[in-house]
């Protein structure tokens, strides 16, 4: 399934990165499996790790009730509820014994370009949580069900028929689950270290009451992508206006009218993130933390955290991880 990207690590990554590994004699970009199956694998247990893997989570729960943390938001599962995890977010899994579910994981580039983009694919900032209902929850478990019943049909067509097979069950998939509806505060939250300074800062690149980006215009997705690839080189918006061609008024109007945020609040947010991120799941100091993540030093960027979140980046640790 996965294997931990060690260069990454070698290179100053503090929090484990994962990597799409395809199952022995199955096509890659792809797997469908249940919980009971990824609780049988020798790797399951650092499934409880906070780690970033580069693939698509997708999952449903059938039986039981699921703990999972996304990016210092808690929530818990029960039956019939979604959750999608998209690549490059932090997680881990809680107690996976007494949870019956299936999971897809899959690669960005395993569907094509137009369904990508018709699914909103490469919107990292959607809502995590979803609880569909009626007719559009058996339309998303049909879908999956298919998934799964030709995933494990291998036999049955020539590999290259099954796996465009695959690709085309997948964007059905994919596309029923970008329309599913989430609950009111994007899923219920529960307690625990972290959630203050979740719900505080609204979670990244969206607003407060949860709200994400479907309605967003193409100013707003590249000034998002753009930020996403520069954040620790800038803060100013005026440094992404110049480079996409817009004026900074004109990011501000497009960020706030897909997040409920303006462009310097969106920037802010996703370095607060990041910050968040390192702090938590690394042992990097804050010196260190803020030349990653562009600072002068690291008196800069303790005001700035303190600013944006009430607490010192040391207290956060301390905080999300409890005593020693």
């Amino acid at each position: 399934m996965v294997k931990k990207r060690h260069a990454a690590q070698e290179a100053g990554e503090s929090i484990p990165a994962v990597a799409f590994t395809a199952p022995a004699g199955r096509p890659a970009g792809v797997e469908v499996l249940t919980l009971a199956e990824l609780r049988g694998r020798a790797d399951a247990c650092a499934l409880a790790v906070p780690h970033r893997p580069d693939f698509h989570h997708l999952l449903v729960v059938d039986e039981g009730r699921l703990r999972h943390t996304v990016d210092f938001r808690k929530y818990e599962l029960s039956v019939n509820d979604w959750m999608w995890v998209r690549p490059g977010q932090v997680h881990h899994f809680g107690d996976l014994s007494g949870v019956e579910g299936r999971l897809v994981l899959f690669e960005s580039g395993f569907l094509d370009p137009a369904t990508a983009a018709a699914a909103r694919l490469e919107d990292w900032f959607g809502p995590a949580v979803h609880h569909p209902e009626g007719e559009q929850a058996r339309a998303v478990d049909c879908a999956l069900r298919h998934l799964h019943q030709e995933f494990g049909a291998l036999r049955g067509l020539p590999l290259e028929v099954h796996i465009e097979v695959l690709r085309h069950l997948l964007a059905v998939l994919v596309l029923r689950a970008a329309r599913l509806s989430a609950p009111a505060g994007g899923g219920e939250a529960w307690g625990g270290a972290g959630r203050g300074a979740a719900v505080r800062d609204g979670g990244a690149g969206r607003a407060p009451d949860g709200g994400g980006v479907c309605e967003a215009g193409e100013t707003f997705l590249r000034f998002r992508d753009a930020v996403e690839r520069g954040f620790t080189r800038s803060r100013r918006v005026e440094d992404y206006a110049r480079q996409l061609g817009y004026s900074p008024r004109t990011l501000s109007r497009a960020t706030a009218a897909a997040t409920g945020v303006g462009a310097k609040e969106f920037i802010d947010r996703r370095v607060v993130l990041e910050a968040k991120r390192l702090l938590a799941h690394g042992d990097q100091t804050a010196a260190r933390i803020a030349v990653r993540l562009g600072f002068a030093d690291a008196a800069n960027f303790a005001k700035f955290f303190q600013h944006r979140t009430g607490s010192t980046p040391i207290s956060f640790r301390t905080e999300v991880r409890g005593p020693a």
